[in-house]
């Protein structure tokens, strides 16, 4: 089985030893995945955009990767507090309304930058998509 690994440039790629995603036949593993671009935290202190950051920059790989947010199977959210949930939830519900993945949201005690309020690692898995051309169409 092929593996293919995806870098988004991110410093601790290399440093670390780890790819922002790694796709292996029809599945796609994402990283943990924090709210930086170029080295900077984006929405210092607010939970709901830095999770839609973090989802924007997930979808950006898995198309990369040659999938959608439509073949997210799981996500996992680590939160630095958990009582700002509905902020992380709403920002996810936006992305995943209609897919709805399996999902977990736990509470971490610290992520590797304070002012970091969320990290979220994603599964994927692309599966055949059936077109109108297709003979399983039904036309």
């Amino acid at each position: 089985m092929k593996r293919t690994l995806y870098s988004s440039g991110a410093q601790w790629e290399n440093k670390v030893g780890y790819s922002r995603a790694v796709r292996t036949g029809n599945t796609i593993e994402v990283s943990g995945t924090v709210a930086v671009d170029n080295d900077k935290v984006v929405a210092e202190g607010d939970a709901y955009e830095q999770t839609r950051f973090v989802l924007a920059k997930i979808e950006s790989i898995l198309i990369s990767a040659g999938a959608t947010l439509h073949d997210v199977v799981r996500t996992r959210m680590f939160v630095t507090d958990i009582s700002r949930w509905e902020e992380y939830g709403r920002a996810h519900g936006e992305f995943f309304k209609a897919i709805k993945p399996a999902t977990t949201m736990v509470e971490v005690s610290r992520l590797i930058d304070p002012r970091y309020l969320v990290e979220i690692e994603a599964t994927a898995t692309v599966m055949d998509r059936i077109t109108a051309d297709s003979p399983d169409s039904g036309r």
